[in-house]
């Protein structure tokens, strides 16, 4: 394997396990009173001078052209939208198993792109929408007297289905795709701060962490799922495309529930796991359709149908 592929696997695996921690610290701050609002507010805070001092180092301008504004914005109020509900869904559910769930963004980029924007579908969209319902239905199957919550599970869709719609207007802006990716965070985070601190006087309470550790866990929050998870896969896709570093997302909500159990002793069952493991499956073949598609039409070729017979010709 060549030096580059190695370096960017490597960073891809980084990127998606630093995701994966987004839990094992907001918890803990839950625990100290804070609420998810306040918890993500100051997540974005406190990762704006570390990406301001990124822009800086690469000279970049913070100046934004005036067809660019609304664009940043529109991201942004996505991407806290999507933060929100889902620290919200980790108070009624397995942080780990939130985490999963909330993998099934890209086949719902799939599907969006397909009815909104007339992609053609592809035997692997249908094939992993049939694995994701399995997983899907193994999560939400209730283990003796208890069930997964059906608010948390909501909560986790509305986060997912705003990150999709992140994704694709990212991909289909040819405004937001001249704006370098540093920068975009930098508004992004901008946006998604402003847009907490609109939500207070809405009835989301501002709280502070209890102990000096719950700073920590903040300024843990702005550095490791937020500038080094982004840092690591724009580095990824460089060096070995996008297609590589999407299937090692998969391992964002492994380390999840891995941390979810070893760090936060919650527990998890088997059948949640297989759950899980179907869910990962499913959206590996999505963010892979092109190597499972060749795949599947070699099998459909090693079996072909046989020919009706012509009724009409004699016997």
């Amino acid at each position: 394997m060549a030096l580059k592929n190695f370096k960017g696997y490597l960073l891809a695996a980084i990127a998606a396990a630093a995701y994966g921690t987004n839990p094992a610290f907001a918890l803990p701050l839950y625990e100290q009173g804070m609420n998810p609002n306040s918890v993500l507010l100051f997540r974005y805070l406190l990762g704006l001078p570390i990406i301001a001092c990124i822009l800086r180092i690469r000279n970049l301008s913070f100046r934004l052209q005036k067809e660019e504004i609304l664009h940043v914005i529109i991201l942004g109020v996505l991407m806290a939208l999507s933060s929100l509900s889902l620290f919200e869904s980790y108070k009624y559910m397995n942080s780990g198993i939130a985490s999963t769930l909330l993998f099934v963004y890209p086949i719902m980029v799939a599907v969006l792109m397909i009815f909104l924007f007339h992609e053609k579908f592809k035997i692997s969209v249908g094939l992993c929408l049939i694995i994701m319902s399995a997983g899907l239905f193994l999560l939400m199957k209730p283990q003796g007297d208890t069930s997964l919550s059906l608010t948390g599970i909501l909560l986790v869709m509305v986060s997912a289905g705003t990150y999709a719609i992140y994704i694709i207007l990212v991909n289909i802006s040819k405004t937001v795709k001249t704006i370098p990716t540093t920068k975009l965070l930098f508004y992004v985070l901008l946006t998604g701060a402003l847009f907490y601190v609109c939500l207070i006087p809405l009835g989301f309470s501002l709280t502070l962490p209890a102990k000096n550790s719950g700073w920590l866990s903040l300024l843990a929050l702005a550095i490791i799922p937020t500038v080094i998870s982004l840092a690591c896969t724009t580095r990824a896709i460089q060096l070995i495309g996008s297609t590589p570093t999407a299937i090692f997302g998969a391992l964002e909500p492994v380390s999840a529930v891995i941390l979810s159990v070893t760090v936060l002793g919650q527990s998890i069952t088997a059948v949640e796991i297989i759950g899980g493991v179907l869910i990962v499956i499913a959206t590996t073949i999505v963010v892979a359709d092109n190597s499972v598609d060749k795949i599947i039409l070699h099998v459909r070729k090693m079996f072909p149908r046989p020919h009706k017979r012509n009724h009409n010709s004699r016997i």
